[in-house]
């Protein structure tokens, strides 16, 4: 994952931090010195670190409760606003994500009630001012703050649990494209709320709305895709006229094709036509600053390029996009040859030709409306 680093793993999840992250705790440092001298400084580093490994915590909560379903997740990655685990796939089964979301919650409760029975805190989840006080002892802070994550979390808004718990609760009546459908427009709306409240002197809240309101849109994108492409042939968004590059190509080769057409990765090949990665435009751009026009392609860094047979539906490549993190799929003919590619472009532009049809059109059915 770009602009992050890998701390350590647990149980096979990577553990990663983003250099937002970094900055934020070099910045706490900071403000924290600069108010109140080294003790100040050090004592608020110490809060912030004990805070993000409860995040940690609650990630893991989510983490584990998905491994009980078969739902690996090969990364939680570290941001100023909290932790995102990845989660191989998105569980359906309204009972298996209702479990998942909230048991992220509950480890936080769990926590502040350990810290209760353990050190005799005194949490109080509602005030603000009592988290961000050092004149209040670290263990209160941490109770306090722990309790504020679970009921901040169980706001009914994706990318945060409760949006995925109400997800869950519709789904039961509505079905999983339905629901995600209402519940991504009600984080939208609290998006809103969100925004408008940090209007008034929160510029925190207003940056969290908007990564919620994307969020929102990003999950009810995805779901649509899913439901679009079920039982659909992958040739029906399948890029068959593109561009490929052997590893003995020139880099020179490779910058005239990204000028030339509308690829941004290039397919590298054998003479055989079978795929061997893929070239990303950054990766070429850091070789081409490195080693100059004239190195080969071999000596750039390629990603793995996922691959799937021509007769297999687009339900399939669309897994694979999520699952490897790949910006295309490779789709091969019988003898292991890449005929085409499927990228997150060409997928978006399907959803966007889908939405215009007539209803009761399927693309990759032949299916026609009947006419009035």
């Amino acid at each position: 994952m770009s602009w992050s680093m890998k701390i350590g793993s647990i149980s096979g999840t990577a553990i990663r931090l983003h250099i937002t992250f970094i900055l934020f705790l070099a910045w706490i440092f900071g403000t924290s010195y600069v108010s109140g001298g080294a003790n100040a400084a050090w004592s608020g580093l110490l809060f912030m670190v004990l805070l993000f490994l409860c995040v940690l915590a609650h990630e893991f909560g989510h983490i584990l409760t998905a491994r009980v379903f078969g739902v690996l997740t090969p990364d939680v990655i570290l941001l100023p606003i909290g932790g995102v685990a990845r989660l191989e796939r998105i569980p359906e089964e309204p009972r298996e994500e209702f479990l998942i979301a909230i048991a992220g919650p509950l480890v936080n409760v769990v926590i502040a009630v350990g810290l209760v029975l353990v050190t005799s805190a005194t949490p109080d989840g509602g005030s603000l001012a009592t988290i961000e006080s050092a004149k209040v002892s670290m263990a209160d802070r941490l109770a306090s703050v722990n309790l504020f994550l679970a009921i901040f979390n169980m706001i009914p808004a994706f990318p945060m649990d409760g949006g995925r718990i109400l997800r869950a609760i519709l789904s039961a009546r509505l079905g999983f494209v339905r629901a995600t459908e209402i519940a991504a427009k009600v984080g939208q709306w609290v998006a809103f709320v969100l925004g408008f409240i940090g209007l008034f002197g929160s510029p925190m809240l207003v940056f969290i709305a908007i990564f919620v309101y994307l969020a929102a849109s990003s999950e009810a994108h995805m779901v649509a895709l899913r439901s679009l492409s079920q039982g659909v042939p992958v040739g029906v968004a399948t890029m068959t006229d593109f561009a490929a590059l052997t590893a003995e190509s020139r880099i020179n080769e490779a910058i005239e094709l990204l000028l030339r057409t509308s690829q941004s990765e290039f397919p590298i090949v054998d003479h055989g036509q079978r795929p061997e990665g893929i070239l990303s435009r950054a990766d070429l751009i850091r070789v081409l600053r490195e080693s100059g026009p004239e190195a080969r392609v071999k000596q750039a860094t390629l990603s793995p390029l996922p691959t799937c047979d021509r007769r297999c539906t687009l339900e399939d490549a669309l897994k694979l996009l999520q699952e490897r993190g790949a910006p295309a799929v490779g789709v091969l003919d019988g003898a292991g040859r890449l005929v085409g590619l499927v990228s997150s472009e060409t997928l978006g532009e399907m959803l966007m030709i889908a939405g215009a049809m007539p209803p009761g059109y399927r693309l990759g059915s032949g299916h026609r409306p009947a006419a009035a």
